[in-house]
């Protein structure tokens, strides 16, 4: 027991901080393009790197990033599974 509880905190640990890898790395991505979009006729520059971002907050791809979580740890599970009842 007290081995999957190991599992389970270092598994979250090295997940949580690919999750915010990931994120800080989509997230920088993202205003590269807004940037990148941008021209002088579509108002200030941060006016509209702001709104780019608060519409990538929202967005799909910002949710699906969360299966950084559940991917793994889907997989760890049917691993045990099928290894101890299969």
């Amino acid at each position: 027991m007290f081995g999957l509880l190991r599992l389970a905190v270092i598994a979250f640990v090295v997940l949580s901080i690919i999750y915010v890898s990931l994120s800080l790395y989509s997230r920088a991505v993202r205003r590269g393009k807004l940037e990148d979009e941008w021209d002088a006729s579509k108002g200030p520059l941060e006016a509209f790197v702001a709104e780019g971002m608060q519409e990538y907050d929202g967005s799909l791809r910002k949710k699906l990033i969360l299966g950084v979580y559940i991917v793994p740890t889907f997989l760890v599970a049917l691993i045990i599974y099928l290894t101890n009842f299969a």
